[in-house]
């Protein structure tokens, strides 16, 4: 048989990696000849860039960077071959900045572009970018002008790109964007479909999220607009679904680094080649930390189904938990939602044996399609 094992990771238990270790290892127990290609899968979340690492065979690198408030940190993306996997989390991450420490409207994403800087000083020219869980609100602009771009106020002084500086925004010169930028794409990890501007936009659905007081709202959706007319793009780019992702990321890699948004499962399943590598497999192995109905909502594991139930191919996912309406995956591909869970427990204990447990589950899953099919035959 072969049985692809493509999992997510499951949050707090195991990277994406070592759960397809696991599931892999299950089917081993009972059938020690079978195909098992490992594939770690992800979104554009946490975990995106590991997950590519992995699959591709890509380097994890360590740069220095400036945080959202212009403190030293350091992040890891993943580099090889011409190609460069981030997160931008790693930079300008939400979890990076205590609640104490976060004031919206000085906050930047100066540190997104001294990672791409890095990357295109190694050779970078293909980007694949995870937007999500950013602690900003500055359109990009803090991550233009780390690539060269510089914005300036009425008397010609050049501002910092935070959106309290925006606000007095007269001018942006792209003149002296990073040359390397012509000759690179980027293909953008984006689960949101928000524009950048309004009360469906960056700073009303997203503000509140990274400490945005009603006050700050109205102000952040100020300095973005003022941001994408003074650019020319208010009503072109700035309008567009994605544009509002990660506080305005999403907008600042469209109009100004000709780069590309879709969904984040999708870049994922199409990057690491999943549609080459179920062809001729009896079953798809994957999982997630927990399944509810939003399972089918752009996130991991609908990709792989995307893709899976054109092919014939039957997926079987396995979840630590699963939620209300999960009896609607039965009808995208999926023929087996197993709890990985097998008694009794405590979220301390499931989490730290979460690998145990899914590899026995998933032996549980084989044996019993081995039980099938000799019962059909």
């Amino acid at each position: 048989m072969k049985i692809v094992c493509a999992p997510d990771s499951f949050k707090e238990s195991m990277s994406a990696a070592e759960a397809a270790a696991a599931l892999a290892e299950g089917v081993h127990r009972v059938l020690p000849d079978a195909d098992c290609p490992q594939i770690p899968m992800a979104d554009g979340g946490e975990g995106f860039t590991e997950s590519l690492a992995d699959a591709l065979g890509l380097e994890m690198v360590e740069v220095p960077v400036l945080d959202a408030y212009g403190d030293s940190a350091s992040a890891r993306m993943a580099l090889a071959g011409g190609r460069a996997v981030m997160e931008c989390a790693q930079a300008i991450g939400l979890g990076m900045i205590p609640p104490q420490r976060r004031r919206i409207r000085e906050a930047t994403t100066y540190g997104v572009g001294q990672m791409i800087a890095a990357a295109l000083d190694r050779g970078a020219r293909e980007f694949l970018v995870g937007i999500g869980g950013s602690a900003t609100n500055d359109g990009g602009a803090g991550m233009l002008r780390a690539l060269g771009v510089r914005f300036t106020d009425a008397g010609g002084d050049e501002l910092d790109g935070s959106p309290a500086s925006l606000m007095r925004l007269a001018a942006v010169d792209v003149s002296t964007l990073d040359p390397r930028i012509r000759d690179s794409v980027f293909k953008i990890a984006c689960d949101v479909d928000n524009p950048l501007l309004g009360g469906h936009g960056a700073s009303a659905v997203f503000g509140p999220q990274k400490g945005a007081s009603p006050q700050d709202v109205e102000f952040l959706d100020g300095a973005l607009r003022r941001l994408a007319t003074v650019s020319g793009h208010v009503n072109s780019v700035a309008a567009q679904e994605g544009a509002g992702a990660a506080g305005g990321l999403g907008y600042a890699f469209c109009a100004f680094l000709g780069g590309v948004l879709q969904s984040g499962a999708d870049l994922v399943v199409e990057t690491v080649g999943l549609a080459r590598a179920i062809e001729g497999a009896d079953l798809v192995f994957t999982g997630e930390g927990a399944m509810d109905r939003q399972t089918l909502m752009g996130k991991t594991l609908s990709g792989i189904a995307r893709v899976a139930r054109p092919a014939g191919v039957p997926v079987v996912a396995f979840a630590g938990r699963l939620g209300e309406g999960v009896e609607e995956l039965y009808d995208h591909g999926f023929v087996g939602l197993v709890p990985i869970v097998a008694g009794v427990t405590t979220l301390e204990d499931s989490l730290r044996n979460g690998r145990r447990a899914l590899a026995d589950a998933s032996e549980r899953a084989v044996r019993l399609v081995v039980a099938g099919r000799s019962m059909s035959g």
